[in-house]
């Protein structure tokens, strides 16, 4: 019961990860760990559609205009194998895709920054081990390496300013434990992702460079982070479960040497932040029967208030998802969908816009083998 109800709200809040705090994609659960069947394998896509736009100044300066929907649509894949290697010591690979970025403010609204482009992609893949002690606790232990790479293109009509990021691939490592009373289905799971740093080798080029680029390698660092899962019985065939995600963002900035001179009198980086982000996510699930099962899930970010950057306008969020799980034989085939009502925000001093009434859709499928 329990692990068919935790898939379906696992998948519910994986739909629309993107929204959390930062560049986030993926909330690095550990839940693969405690399945039960000796060996396991999943398969997830997920899609989202975000609507991000807001009011500010026009290409001229001489009044406001509409921003158009700046935040592009995305996928996301992620792949999990588990294997029991003996009744104490059990292992899982993780691939997914933890940290991304698809900003696309459209030519033709002439606004300030109408053409610019921006776009972050990443790949992970995590190894997992997880040791069994005496009382139901379990120690985590892994290691992870992540590959990261983008560009960014801002007023490209004017040939203002490009960026272009060779991939860089580094490494980290997850700890944790966990304690379980399989008779009320109950597990509290507390793990630590270091962080990750990249030493990026890139070009910069701008009007200033005459359209030249120059070499800009610069460091960025992926935030270490702490996930709390938890989840337990309250009645026959109910589960409640959630999670507590802190995410260290102000640890991480994109902060090439020529942009950072080119923000004057501020010398921002072009990526950062000004709030580490709590997230939190609370879901309720039902089990009908031996095929069907279903949740719905909760989630929550603080708005913070502070200015953000133009390439990410959005300041916390609340979402609601549904999702349900058929299960037959050794297979089980979750989908979920999840709402999300996007944070107001107000973008930095040069180009101050205000960005309202935003949301998106979020959608996904999780198909897992028990062998």
């Amino acid at each position: 019961m329990k692990n068919t109800i935790t898939l379906a709200g696992t998948l519910a809040l994986a739909a629309t990860a993107a929204t959390a705090g930062g560049i986030e994609r993926a909330n690095q659960s550990v839940g693969i760990l405690f399945e039960k069947a000796d060996n396991y394998a999943e398969f997830s896509f997920g899609a989202f559609n975000p609507g991000v736009s807001g009011v500010g100044p026009n290409a001229t300066l001489s009044g406001l205009t509409g921003s158009g929907d700046m935040a592009a649509n995305y996928n996301t894949l992620s792949f999990g194998f588990k294997k029991s290697i003996n009744e104490k010591l059990d292992f899982a690979l993780i691939y997914d895709q933890p940290i991304g970025a698809d900003v696309d403010y459209s030519a033709g609204t002439n606004y300030i920054i109408q053409g610019s482009t921006a776009e972050i992609s990443s790949d992970s893949l995590t190894a997992l081990l997880r040791y069994k002690l005496p009382n139901n606790i379990s120690l985590i232990g892994g290691l992870r390496a992540l590959r990261t790479e983008g560009t960014a293109s801002l007023l490209p009509g004017s040939a203002q300013y490009e960026l272009r990021v060779k991939g860089a691939t580094d490494l980290g490592y997850v700890l944790g434990v966990a304690w379980e009373k399989p008779e009320i289905a109950a597990r509290v799971a507390l793990t630590y992702n270091s962080s990750i740093t990249h030493d990026f080798q890139a070009t910069e080029a701008s009007v200033y460079t005459g359209g030249n680029f120059i070499d800009a390698d610069f460091t960025t660092e992926v935030p270490q982070s702490v996930n709390l899962e938890f989840q337990t019985g309250v009645a026959k065939d109910t589960l409640l479960f959630g999670s507590v995600r802190w995410v260290d963002w102000t640890a991480f900035e994109i902060g090439p040497a020529h942009y950072t001179a080119l923000d004057y009198p501020y010398n921002r980086p072009l990526v950062y932040y000004t709030n580490d982000v709590i997230t939190y996510t609370l879901g309720m699930g039902r089990k009908f029967n031996d095929n069907w099962s279903a949740a719905v899930i909760y989630g929550y970010e603080k708005h913070e208030g502070d200015t953000t950057g133009n390439l990410g306008p959005t300041d916390g969020f609340q979402s609601l998802g549904l999702a349900a799980t058929y299960t037959k034989d050794n297979v089980k085939v979750t989908a979920g969908v999840r709402y999300v009502d996007i944070g107001n925000a107000t973008t930095i001093p040069n180009i101050s816009a205000s960005f309202k009434d935003n949301s998106g859709w979020g959608a996904g499928i999780r198909v897992g083998y028990s062998f």
